[in-house]
């Protein structure tokens, strides 16, 4: 350590930056374009290291647990919130306790007694020892995986009881088709921004602190609930959007965040070092109709040639129109009326009949009501419904949120296995070969990038390796509409929320050390704690992954 300069960090979750980039340029952006203006700014391209390759990366939760630790994931060995059970073949998803739990490795900030930290809400962390100030997790957030608490423990208590509770705290569930909703999140967004802002300000007014860093939930809320009102490359955009009336409802909460931003800007010591981040960014979703339903249905088909459970089309026909009604007021409910019944009479009941009676399994999938009457975890994606099946399959496709996620079931390692080891490569080149060809039926592009093995061989006991054997990384096309000249047509399906992550994020900073109007090269969001420690003056620790984005020129060896 050889100076102490506070820093003042404030991660965007999910903010893209093409977005961002365009807003700022048009100005309606202004305290954030500020300290691009007046420092540095660059992109941030996220990748991750498996065993036969290295691929771009867009998982929240890894990503935040790379900023946070410094380290990749094939170091932690947390590369998503979904569990899978070999000996059961059952997945978990904790809604509190999923996220990394910080033991091998902890935060970059919880530096000891020699540095001041306060760390308010930053996404997918947890209160840690070593942390020399005060922390605070959970009080808003989108979904997050980690417990709301804090240090001092009655902190948050506190916090609540002078501003309030947060009103979007997981709550927000990109309801596209419900203009109550559409009423609901946007102001709940308002409210949750500007009490934020007083937060961080009184905290910032309660240091001096060599760190203060915080999360914006807000800006991931927007992403997913609002992009087809915002953004016309959304599938869904001609057919909900009202900015001619209305505006742009996902601008206007960026410009919150802005105004947010500028508040904490002035509350901010004058010799702060400002930094201005996010992990990732937001599109137009594609990954929640591919991985969650579309992959799950394509692994059921090959298992079961000539077989189809959910989305049977034909590959003869037209294109159908897009689905723009919402008819069953749920995402999942909306999936199910796409089971396959090949009595027309059947087919026609239970799609307009009452969901008490929709109860039953079908196709030997399970059926999402009764999975969401019992809070069920992960009970309403689709990929759940098929796990009766899995112990009879030679391949499935597990639950996850963005790159697509595919279980060998093994002989020796999956309790139930059928693929003999020495069988394995063959059945993962079938699977590639049928992925390779999916089409994308309304333009009729190819929608797989690249298919990923994850280990050296078949029965790799590593505890770090994620739990699929195959990754499939899509290609950005947001399609409710699948066709295969191996398995067929699947859809067209009703589309989730609106917004998708991405794998580019950016990351912005002006102070004393940082030159105006200058750049970086390359980074990602393993470097985003390194480049902090590096502006406070405070060592890196030789394990991370990450290297400060300051100056690039100089190795991580260099440096310390």
């Amino acid at each position: 350590m050889s100076r102490k300069e506070p820093v003042v960090a404030i991660g965007l979750d999910a903010a893209d930056p093409k977005l961002m980039e365009k807003w700022m340029s048009q100005g309606h952006l202004p305290n954030i374009s500020q300290i691009s203006q007046q420092g540095i700014y660059s992109r941030l391209h996220n990748s991750v290291n498996y065993h036969s390759d290295s691929a771009e990366f867009s998982s929240t939760e890894p990503l935040w647990v790379m900023m946070a630790t410094g380290c990749l994931p094939d170091k932690t060995g947390f590369w998503d919130t979904v569990t899978y059970e070999p000996e059961t073949y059952k997945v978990g998803c904790d809604a509190v306790y999923g996220g990394y739990d910080y033991q091998e490795y902890k935060p970059f900030y919880a530096l000891g007694s020699e540095y001041r930290v306060a760390a308010f809400d930053v996404p997918v962390t947890r209160v840690c020892p070593g942390v020399e100030g005060v922390q605070i997790t959970g009080w808003g957030g989108h979904h997050p995986f980690y417990p709301s608490e804090s240090q001092p423990v009655d902190l948050l208590p506190k916090v609540i009881e002078q501003y309030g509770k947060n009103p979007v705290y997981r709550k927000d569930n990109g309801i596209w088709w419900d203009k109550n909703y559409f009423q609901w999140v946007t102001e709940s967004v308002e409210k949750s921004v500007a009490s934020r802002a007083k937060i961080c300000c009184d905290i910032l007014r309660d240091g001096p602190w060599d760190l203060f860093m915080a999360g914006f939930g807000e800006t991931h809320t927007l992403g997913h609930d609002l992009y087809n009102l915002s953004q016309p490359d959304h599938p869904l955009y001609e057919y909900t959007n009202k900015i001619d009336s209305l505006g742009d409802p996902m601008l206007q909460g960026y410009q919150q965040v802005d105004q947010a931003i500028g508040k904490i800007i002035a509350a901010a010591p004058d010799n702060a070092h400002v930094l201005l981040f996010a992990v990732h960014g937001m599109g137009a979703n594609h990954t929640d109709l591919l991985s969650m339903m579309m992959l799950p249905e394509v692994l059921y088909r090959i298992n079961f040639p000539g077989k189809a459970a959910l989305g049977r089309g034909d590959v003869k026909q037209p294109a159908p129109p897009v689905i723009t009604r919402n008819i069953r007021g749920g995402w999942s409910a909306e999936v199910w009326r796409q089971v396959y019944e090949a009595n027309p009479i059947k087919k026609f009941w239970e799609t307009w009949t009452h969901k008490k009676f929709l109860h039953g399994s079908k196709n030997g999938l399970l059926s999402p009501y009764p999975l969401l009457d019992n809070n069920v975890e992960l009970g309403w994606m689709p990929a759940v419904w098929y796990s009766p099946l899995w112990s009879t399959m030679k391949a499935f496709a597990l639950p996850a949120y963005a790159d697509g996620h595919i279980r060998i079931n093994l002989k020796g390692r999956d309790r139930h296995g059928i693929v003999e080891p020495q069988e394995y490569d063959n059945v993962c080149t079938e699977i590639i070969d049928v992925l390779q060809g999916l089409k994308d039926a309304r333009s009729g592009e190819l929608l797989v990038k690249k298919v990923i093995r994850t280990r050296k061989s078949p029965l790799d006991s590593d505890p770090k390796l994620p739990d699929p054997d195959l990754v499939v990384i899509w290609k950005t096309i947001a399609t409710d509409l699948i066709d295969s000249p191996d398995i067929g047509r699947i859809g067209p399906i009703t589309y989730n929320r609106p917004g998708g992550h991405r794998e580019n994020g950016f990351l912005m900073a002006k102070g004393p050390r940082i030159s105006p109007d200058s750049s970086f090269a390359d980074g990602r969001a393993v470097d985003v704690g390194a480049t902090i420690l590096d502006l406070m003056g405070a060592d890196i620790p030789p394990y991370f992954d990450g290297q400060s984005l300051i100056q690039p020129s100089l190795s991580l060896s260099q440096k310390n």
